[in-house]
């Protein structure tokens, strides 16, 4: 369990294709060891299980499963990552309870700088969509943020200038892809109803 606040990043770093997945390796300052190994660390919002780690390299197997509900099916050498350890018991909770479980990809229609603000615009696919609420939590890229809109074709963010700095948002361009999963308790309500 994670709680979408972001204080590292990576690079992906090397790709290998599996018959029925992809390792992806991931170059980070995050301060990690050999014991971590078997941790789940949330990229870019999937929950993925760490397998090696060797001089700040980082190695992870994703299935066929995560590739295809993710937007891993089209990563790059090179791509930046949000990168957050799990949460330890005690902890604060500054975010929302995110579990690394995406839910769908979005696409971003439009970024807006306003003031010093950015407002985000993305579109995600219509089964989703009614589990979209205004002032909702939402988790993009593995941060948290909170839904300031609910549109036709998807949903609005606005991001302050330090968590636009601090995460993979300042490298997005209109069309980009990212990763999206919805508030639980907004899934589990709508459910139980």
């Amino acid at each position: 369990m994670f709680n979408g606040i972001i204080f590292n990043k990576g690079i992906i770093d090397k790709i290998i294709n599996r018959p029925k997945g992809i390792n992806i390796f991931i170059k980070s300052d995050m301060r990690l060891k050999k014991k971590d190994i078997g941790m789940s660390i949330s990229c870019d919002g999937v929950c993925l299980t760490l397998i090696t780690i060797v001089r700040k390299k980082m190695e992870f197997y994703l299935s066929n499963e995560t590739i295809n509900r993710s937007k891993f099916k089209n990563i790059r050498i090179n791509e930046e990552i949000n990168l957050e350890q799990p949460l330890k018991y005690g902890q604060k909770i500054s975010g929302h309870i995110c579990q690394g479980h995406v839910d769908t990809v979005g696409k971003v229609r439009s970024i807006k700088k306003i003031d010093k603000s950015y407002l985000f615009d993305f579109e995600i696919n219509s089964k989703e969509r009614k589990n979209i609420i205004e002032k909702a939590s939402i988790c993009i890229n593995g941060i948290s943020l909170t839904i300031s809109k609910v549109t036709k074709r998807g949903f609005q963010i606005w991001v302050i200038p330090h968590t636009f700095n601090l995460t993979n948002l300042s490298k997005l361009k209109k069309n980009s892809l990212v990763n999206v999963e919805i508030d639980i308790l907004s899934k589990y309500v709508r459910n139980y109803l």
